[in-house]
């Protein structure tokens, strides 16, 4: 009996990406009209209540985001359809080609972004206030950058890509956590810029961090979340716990006196300055999204009373510390910065027990 032959990693690969492609596309069509007759009988069961004591009705508005959430994804789907269908033809340099799509990807990307978050600006009241304020190329340099950023609060990745594009000029490499790869519009167009989704499906996520950190060049920044995850009180007890049976603790210690963040992880960061020796370092610290930390909060805290603020810092490459060692004291240091920061400017509420 002859064995059977396994296909190429590559059209592996691919089959599976049609696969879930197809899948979530399905779904994704299936669930408009339902969300559409959702935002319907939401409407007409709240209207009595909302009109009579001036509610805020919280289940229309999340109803109508939702379905408008939607619409958008088809629509970034037909948009991706028709950059797929003009693409320059194959005599062109591959090399070219790649380039051309990624620049109409980051196009459609930022068209996407920008109409969610004026929906949220409608719908939920979310005003963003940046400091120092972005002005029109205010943060095009020469050298690349690495973006470390906070994460705390539902859609804080997607606000700050959308800033990144939109007010900075900058074309993110994106570290996303896999699971996104479910909304298909996600999936594909950020497959066609660069980027990586954890964890890999194999090999070491400091690896395809360095990777991807490796391609940077003028006008691009790798945004990159060290602490792995959204800051809960829970996850930052385990986290101090996890390192003091590691033995680290002096490091526990520290992240034990920062009340707002996660610990950073070391690996992804350390990888991503190590593979752009040129590339500054932005920090960037938030707060007013991490009041929406459960679905109860989200139901209870919306529409947002205040406004997100962020801040941003930016090491130079050339202040960057030597060796592995010194740049993960640093790295923790400026977390401690981020915390401090938080702690000034957070609605006390957001520091939930």
């Amino acid at each position: 009996m002859r064995p059977r032959r396994r296909l190429p990693a590559r059209t592996a690969g691919a089959a599976v990406t049609g696969l879930r492609r197809t899948t979530t596309i399905a779904l994704l069509l299936a669930l408009v009209p339902v969300m559409a007759a959702v935002l319907v009988a939401a409407s007409v069961l709240c209207a009595p209540f909302s009109l009579a004591s001036h509610g805020a009705w919280r289940p229309v508005r999340i109803a109508a985001f939702a379905l408008l959430y939607l619409l958008v994804d088809v629509a970034a789907l037909v948009a991706a359809a028709g950059l797929w269908a003009r693409r320059l033809p194959g005599g062109r340099e591959r090399a070219e080609r790649r380039r051309v799509a990624a620049e109409d990807a980051y196009a459609a990307l930022e068209r996407l972004l920008r109409l969610l978050r004026r929906a949220g600006t409608r719908v939920f009241g979310l005003r963003l206030e940046v400091t120092p304020p972005l002005l029109p190329g205010a943060t095009r340099h020469p050298a690349p950058l690495l973006v470390f950023v906070r994460h705390a609060g539902v859609g804080d990745s997607f606000l700050l890509l959308q800033t990144l594009l939109s007010q900075a000029g900058l074309r993110p490499h994106t570290v996303l956590k896999r699971a996104l790869r479910a909304d298909p519009a996600l999936d594909v167009l950020i497959g066609r810029v660069p980027h990586c989704f954890l964890p890999p499906l194999d090999g070491r996520a400091e690896d395809e961090i360095g990777k991807l950190a490796a391609g940077l060049g003028p006008g691009d920044a790798l945004v990159l979340f060290p602490e792995g995850g959204n800051f809960t009180p829970r996850r930052h007890r385990h986290a101090i716990a996890s390192m003091r049976r590691r033995g680290l603790p002096r490091r526990a210690s520290r992240a034990a006196r920062m009340h707002h963040v996660l610990p950073p992880r070391d690996g992804g960061a350390l990888a991503a300055i190590a593979a752009a020796p040129t590339a500054d370092v932005v920090f960037v610290a938030h707060t007013g999204l991490d009041v929406l930390h459960s679905a109860r909060t989200v139901w209870s805290r919306l529409p947002l009373r205040d406004a997100v603020r962020a801040r941003w810092w930016r090491v130079p490459a050339s202040r960057i510390p030597q060796g592995e060692d010194a740049r993960s004291k640093w790295l923790l240091a400026q977390w401690a910065r981020v915390d401090r920061w938080i702690a000034d400017h957070a609605d006390p509420e957001a520091t939930h027990a």
